[in-house]
C-alpha cells in the first residue's frame, strides 16, 4: 500500500479558490457599440484601422470606462507603427491586449466568461478591407524586413 504525505483529506473538504476576489466577468457575445477611430492618432496603416474596429466593438469595451479607452489608442498607434514595419513592438501589443481578454488563455486568467447564447449581429461600421488589400499589405510589411533596415 502507497504511502500518503500529510495529513487525510477532510472529508468535507471544500475548495478555498472557488470564489475570486475580483469576481467572475460574465460578458455576451454581443459586440460593444465602439466609437469612431480618432483622426488625431494620425492612424495610416489599414491593420490598425481592423485593429481598432474588432477592439472598439469587442464585447470587452461595452465594459469600458474612459481610462480603456485611451489605452485603445495607444496601443493602436503601437500597431499601426507595427504595421509599418517596427516588428520589436510586438511584444508590448501583446502584454497590452492580454489584459483586456484578448485570447481564450487571456479571458480564463482575466475570469472573463462570455455567453454565447446571444446572435452575435456583425455590426454596422465602415466597410472592412478586403482579404487581397490585408495580404498586400502583410506581404509589403513583411518583404521590408528582409533587407537588413533596422
Amino acid at each position: 500500500m502507497p504511502s500518503r504525505r500529510g495529513p487525510a483529506p477532510s472529508p468535507n473538504a471544500r475548495r478555498r479558490n472557488v470564489s475570486h476576489a475580483l469576481g467572475e466577468h460574465e460578458l455576451t457575445a454581443q459586440a460593444g457599440e465602439g466609437r469612431a477611430l480618432p483622426k488625431s492618432l494620425g492612424i495610416t496603416t489599414q491593420g490598425a484601422k481592423r485593429f481598432w474596429r474588432t477592439w472598439s466593438t469587442s464585447p470587452q469595451s461595452r465594459h469600458w470606462l474612459e481610462t480603456d479607452w485611451v489605452e485603445l489608442e495607444i496601443t493602436t498607434k503601437l500597431v499601426d507603427e507595427l504595421y509599418a514595419g517596427n516588428t520589436r513592438l510586438a511584444g508590448e501589443i501583446r502584454q497590452r491586449v492580454g489584459k483586456w481578454g484578448a485570447t481564450v488563455e487571456d479571458r480564463a486568467r482575466l475570469r472573463m466568461a462570455v455567453d454565447e447564447s446571444e446572435e452575435n449581429d456583425e455590426p454596422a461600421g465602415p466597410a472592412k478591407p478586403s482579404a487581397a488589400d490585408l495580404d498586400a499589405e502583410l506581404f509589403k510589411m513583411l518583404s521590408g524586413m528582409g533587407g537588413g533596415d533596422a
